[in-house]
């Protein structure tokens, strides 16, 4: 892989490779922008087939990191970490004690959270070497629950974009992926009288949690999701998701949910999805609840007023579906111009020089 090319390509300012011989922790940090203030971003732990795997994928999510949080109007810049390894036998307290000594070298520049395959109380190992981490039990907790329920404000919000009513009750949804965020969006759709939920899973102890939980919930198999006859296709998995194989098979009028990256490569899947009159919402901006709640954190949390930001998270859909049809472009690209549009206004703010 052409890092340096990438990099430059998008404007990256930081990638970081760290391995720690005690524990075997091997990692890669990037930080992609820090014009709003210090790059905020998870850190995810999965066994990639390769090092450029890894590689691409913390650039990727670091990017949108970014304009996730330009989108949700924080004073965060963008970042990532990645983790490479077997979640079922790396985890203990050392190894994430030795990534928390390495989030300590950035000095504040990147700040991490929990992600896929980490928790809150992996993160408090990681708060033990350093300060530079949010979404720990007694504060903010576990941000899943709060990524789900934005997710559900912006379906809300694309439900009114395609048909006139935010109304839950009465529409079908297939939701990929019952995981952390996947389940709680299951959650806040039944209890909004949902008319059919469907889910599909690939780990056997979330399939049997879901049907134990949610009993009138459908379990279909992986492939047989996307073409389902229902309003809403909820991505809640990994990334790449919506591509050349599975936009055609889609019945829905709506792609609404809290995956990162969805589209495999943004442009042409965009058009894609635009060209089939499908709406997608885009994906740093509706799953940006657990961002925000966390960022409340380090403001000083309040839950209230934090709940209250995620929520704005319909009306910034809004604003973004007006503006792809205005400008005649697809809603991924109409959520960039509207986070890099604030990172210039911030930008240009502070070209003066102010003693603080």
């Amino acid at each position: 892989m052409k890092k340096f090319e990438y990099m430059e390509k998008h404007g990256y300012e930081q990638l970081v490779f760290f391995h720690d011989k005690t524990t075997g922790l091997k990692g890669i940090t990037c930080i992609h922008n820090t014009t709003l203030g210090p790059a905020l971003g998870g850190t995810r732990l999965w066994k990639y087939d390769n090092e450029d795997d890894a590689t691409l994928d913390v650039l990727r999510l670091a990017r949108g990191m970014t304009y996730k949080a330009a989108a949700a109007g924080l004073n965060l810049g963008g970042g990532k970490t990645v983790l490479i390894g077997d979640a079922t036998q790396v985890k203990n307290e050392a190894y994430f004690r030795a990534l928390g000594r390495y989030v300590q070298t950035l000095n504040g520049r990147y700040i991490t959270a929990e992600d896929v395959n980490t928790s809150t109380k992996d993160m408090d190992f990681v708060n033990m070497e350093t300060d530079h981490v949010v979404g720990l039990e007694g504060k903010s907790g576990n941000p899943s629950p709060v990524t789900a329920l934005g997710a559900f404000h912006g379906i809300r919000a694309s439900l009114k974009e395609i048909y006139g009513s935010d109304l839950i009750e009465g529409r079908t949804f297939a939701v990929q992926g019952a995981g952390q965020t996947g389940d709680y969006l299951i959650g806040y759709l039944l209890d909004a009288n949902a008319k059919k939920v469907y889910f599909t899973e690939i780990n056997d102890k979330h399939i049997e949690k879901i049907k134990n939980k949610y009993p009138s919930v459908e379990f279909v198999e992986p492939d047989d999701i996307f073409g389902l006859d229902v309003d809403v296709f909820a991505p809640c998995a990994l990334g790449g998701g919506m591509n050349d194989q599975t936009i055609p098979k889609l019945k829905a009028k709506i792609v609404a949910g809290t995956a990162n990256n969805v589209l495999e490569d943004e442009e042409k899947h965009g058009m894609m999805l635009k060209d089939l009159n499908i709406l997608y919402a885009p994906d740093f901006v509706i799953n940006a609840g657990g961002l925000i709640n966390v960022y409340h954190e380090i403001q000083g949390y309040n839950r209230d007023k934090a709940y209250r930001d995620v929520e704005r998270i319909y009306d910034r859909l809004i604003d973004i579906y007006k503006i792809a049809k205005e400008d005649n472009v697809h809603t991924q690209e109409a959520a960039k111009t509207f986070a890099k549009k604030r990172i210039e206004i911030i930008t240009q703010m502070r070209s003066n020089y102010v003693k603080r």
